[in-house]
């Protein structure tokens, strides 16, 4: 994990120095500020309502805010420029409705409320840094080639930006028919307790992580389309390596092994990438 820390902390290092090299400097700071300020109100809504499940809610919301502020500041707007704000507003505005109305008059989630137990009289201090700032520095870095947008090429590869909107298309369905999927069927009190094993749940455990992760390989792909650099490949990379390795799949999966049918389901199904379930 250290070394991967490390390989992505030198992308994103390499992938400034690009956007500095372009005349970009002034764009890094203001959109790192930016996400800053935005952060730092959920902070001290989340620390006023004792309460940091907030800044789930944020979350998606906070790239479309990014997204349109980019365009905002853009001198020459392209069409294709547009195509991706489309997107990734569309995409944020529904994560956020989903997951403010999943939270709505509900306790803070268990993760948050562990670490509020946990850290007692740093909670303040902590939750700061360690749930506000890092979302704050994982958001900057995956909208990366949102932020390089701004530097476009005159010519646009068609090809490649309609191959990563078709991506995006595939992993945005994923998401939706998923979350779709698992709220109908807790929904049903005779389903309280039960884990989701049908639909798109029958050919991965994680569907909706599946999705998140595909949906931004679409944007990466339609970015470079415009000229963005190869390296902000690392937008992608970092949101599939935290779904897949730190706080997405194993928080879940380590809440799930309880459950009396999560054994036979975690051998005959897909942890991530969706496949046929095993006979």
């Amino acid at each position: 994990m250290k070394i991967k820390c490390f390989l992505a902390l030198l992308l994103c290092f390499i992938a400034i120095k690009e956007a500095i090299r372009r005349g970009g400097l002034i764009t890094m700071i203001h959109t790192m500020l930016f996400i800053f300020a935005y952060f730092l109100l959920f902070f001290i809504i989340g620390t006023i309502r004792k309460n940091n499940s907030i800044v789930d809610i944020g979350w998606g919301l906070g790239f479309v805010a990014v997204a349109w502020d980019i365009l905002l500041i853009t001198d020459e707007i392209k069409l294709s420029q547009w195509l991706i704000v489309l997107c990734v507003s569309t995409w944020g505005l529904r994560l956020f409705i989903h997951i403010y109305k999943r939270n709505k008059g509900k306790p803070e989630d268990f993760r948050y409320a562990a670490w509020r137990r946990e850290w007692g009289k740093w909670l303040i201090p902590r939750s700061f840094f360690q749930i506000y700032m890092l979302q704050a520095f994982f958001m900057f870095i995956i909208a990366l080639p949102i932020i390089f947008t701004r530097y476009i090429n005159d010519e646009v590869q068609l090809g490649i930006l309609i191959i990563g909107f078709l991506i995006w298309i595939t992993g945005f369905c994923f998401e939706v028919v998923s979350d779709n999927q698992l709220r109908v069927f807790l929904k049903k009190q005779e389903n309280r307790g039960k884990l989701m094993m049908d639909g798109l749940w029958r050919f991965t455990r994680h569907p909706n992580y599946f999705g998140e992760a595909t949906l931004w390989w679409g944007i990466y792909l339609m970015a470079l389309s415009l000229g963005v650099p190869v390296l902000t490949i690392i937008s992608p990379i970092t949101i599939t390596v935290l779904l897949v390795f730190v706080s997405g799949i194993p928080l879940l999966e380590n809440s799930m092994k309880n459950k009396p049918e999560y054994q036979e389901y975690a051998e005959k199904t897909s942890i991530f990438i969706p496949w046929f379930p095993k006979k």
